[in-house]
């Protein structure tokens, strides 16, 4: 393909002077508009017109206590999202680039004021080009000039502020973490509130539980009229064992007698007492292992009610231990947010990168420079053929 210059050629191949004069005039034109045009306004906007930039940045890590607890309740709360640290380092980063961040930092100090400010350029400070000063306008540009990155194999984030002074951009970096901080204490105060009032429920449940239990067993020793079936009935057989014997020694007598003489007057009476022991006894086994209201029956029922009071207790008494150890999980912090790395108020400015963009601006322009000239001569080629 002609480059602009071949295509000056007049048909027998000699030059035209007007021609030549003309493609040379198109190009001059093209490189002006293409190449120093836009490199002489970078010139002036990255020399005399862009604001300096200053970039503070610190590090942090948001860690659980390097103690975790070993509790039944520890564990269950840990596992129920009480001591993630990770998640909760998210959600530092969420904060440090919501709206609350930004409302507290426009009270504390006035930020679209900072970011606003006539000495900043106009193309660069806040309301500059679009006039738009909305607090919806201030937050899309707060999130262009804070940014949060984490490093997930360190959980390390680091925190970046730019700002068009140094002061600026250092009290804006220790604001957002101090506030960063204060939210993890919230969050800490949060979980010691839930952890409380978990264990205390549960210690309220088990008090419940264990007074109905007790007052179920009060209640059956009254309608049954029973205090101890398992020790009565220890009682009853011990009796059961004393009238045995003495009928054993009673029938003994009578036999004794009975062998001597038939006609002893103690006979009838000692004949009378066997009969009576036997009724009694009868009577006594009856009460004992008997159908219908008989200890070992009531025994049944008992022991089902006095195993739950003691389970009930048992319950209890654990509850009453976890409520402890939730008081003492709730002394210590579940997660803090540590900081690696002090926020830096910065000597030099680091952006714009001034003698980058020129260079830059340069470079795209001559390569648009280059593509549009290989066109323009093509049509031209095309044009004169």
């Amino acid at each position: 393909m002609n480059n602009p210059l071949t295509a000056a050629l007049t048909n027998n191949g000699k030059p035209s002077a007007k021609g030549l004069i003309n493609r040379i005039k198109d190009i001059n034109r093209l490189f002006l508009l293409t190449v120093a045009l836009p490199t002489l306004l970078s010139i002036i906007y990255f020399g005399l017109i862009a604001s300096d930039v200053y970039i503070s940045e610190s590090r942090f890590v948001v860690r659980s206590p390097d103690k975790q607890s070993t509790t039944g309740l520890g564990a269950l709360l840990q596992g129920a999202g009480f001591s993630k640290a990770q998640d909760d380092s998210f959600a530092v980063h969420d904060y440090i680039l919501s709206r609350d961040a930004l409302q507290k930092l426009e009270t504390q100090f006035d930020i679209s004021q900072a970011y606003g400010s006539k000495n900043i350029d106009i193309f660069s400070r806040f309301g500059g080009l679009d006039w738009d000063t909305s607090f919806e306008a201030l937050l899309r540009y707060y999130q262009k000039h804070v940014s949060v990155d984490a490093d997930t194999a360190s959980s390390i984030s680091t925190l970046t502020v730019n700002a068009f002074t140094s002061q600026d951009a250092y009290n804006i970096n220790e604001s957002l973490l101090e506030m960063s901080e204060k939210l993890v204490n919230q969050l800490n105060e949060r979980g010691r509130q839930d952890m409380i009032r978990f264990a205390t429920a549960e210690v309220a449940d088990a008090e419940n539980k264990a007074k109905k239990a007790a007052l179920a067993v009060s209640r059956y020793r009254d309608q049954k009229n029973v205090f101890d079936p398992a020790g009565q009935s220890a009682l009853q057989l011990q009796l059961v064992s004393k009238l045995q014997d003495q009928l054993i020694a009673t029938r003994n007598q009578l036999s004794q007698i009975q062998s001597i003489t038939r006609d002893n007057p103690q006979i009838p009476a000692l004949k009378r007492q066997v009969e009576s022991l036997q009724a009694d006894i009868t009577n006594e086994t009856a009460k004992v292992a008997g159908a219908g209201g008989s200890l070992s029956n009531k025994a049944v029922e008992y022991e089902r009610l006095k195993l739950e009071s003691m389970f009930a207790d048992k319950q209890l008494a654990a509850a009453f231990t976890s409520l402890e150890q939730a008081r003492n999980e709730a002394l210590r912090k579940q997660f803090y947010l540590e900081r690696i790395v002090q926020p830096n108020k910065p000597d030099t400015a680091i952006e714009p990168r001034r003698l980058r963009g020129i260079l830059a601006t340069f470079a795209l322009g001559m390569l648009l420079w280059g593509v549009m000239s290989i066109m323009v001569a093509g049509v031209r080629e095309h044009h004169d053929r």
